[in-house]
């Protein structure tokens, strides 16, 4: 019992969510914060750590007793490689996966909450695109700029492969200028990231459930 009791409290502390016991057993993936890669963030600060979701994301897809993937995010952005890393096994994932984003999916916000099959917001969120941005000291090179741009290159690519958006319209919302301070970018509300094709539709958690309900009851008429 007292193992049992440890391990609910170290999934609490690290954001991990039971299966849930509705109508079809579906696990629930919060992403929350800033997303951590390689390096460690403040303390004080909320984060998704990359090495405690991918794991989850392995288990979800072996595990017959799970049926769908949730994905919750009020993200703030973070590692743009972590980001891309947990988006790439979402998108491979042969389950049904649906995003819904509550709050703010900004910067890799953007490429984790396309990364589902469907994917949904409330209106009162909002979703800010903006260029590839490097915190820290970098060589001013022609290679370190090369490389940003193939970094750049590769968000634009999976959001452009994973939404309704065109490559020309993404560019454009990172590119404009006035509307963030001192940067580059669009700030777009629940109903803006729908018309701009970002999100698929506005929704709620019961429209998400929803979907992934029908998703795996069709599934399983295949079988």
């Amino acid at each position: 019992m007292e193992n049992n009791a440890e391990n609910t409290v170290q999934k609490e502390e690290a954001g991990l969510v039971n299966t849930t016991k509705g109508k079809h057993p579906i696990h629930c993936l919060t992403i929350i914060g800033q997303i951590e890669g390689h390096f460690e963030s403040n303390s004080q600060i909320k984060t998704t750590k990359y090495e405690h979701v991918i794991p989850q994301l392995v288990a979800v897809q072996e595990d017959p007793d799970i049926e769908g993937l949730l994905i919750i995010l009020n993200t703030v952005g973070g590692d743009v490689e972590a980001g891309l890393a947990i988006a790439e096994l979402i998108c491979g994932m042969t389950k049904p996966t649906a995003s819904i984003v509550l709050g703010g999916g900004h910067s890799i916000g953007i490429p984790l909450a396309v990364s589902a099959k469907r994917s949904f917001i409330v209106p009162t969120a909002t979703m800010t695109a903006h260029p590839v941005r490097h915190s820290g000291t970098v060589l001013a090179t022609m290679q370190t700029m090369n490389y940003l741009d193939s970094i750049q290159e590769r968000v634009t690519s999976f959001v452009t492969r994973n939404s309704r958006i065109t490559k020309a319209k993404f560019t454009k919302l990172m590119a404009k200028n006035g509307e963030l301070i001192m940067d580059q970018g669009t700030v777009l509300d629940g109903n803006g990231a729908v018309e701009e094709g970002l999100i698929d539709q506005i929704g709620y958690i019961g429209d998400a459930l929803e979907f992934l309900y029908s998703e795996i009851e069709k599934d399983s008429g295949k079988r």
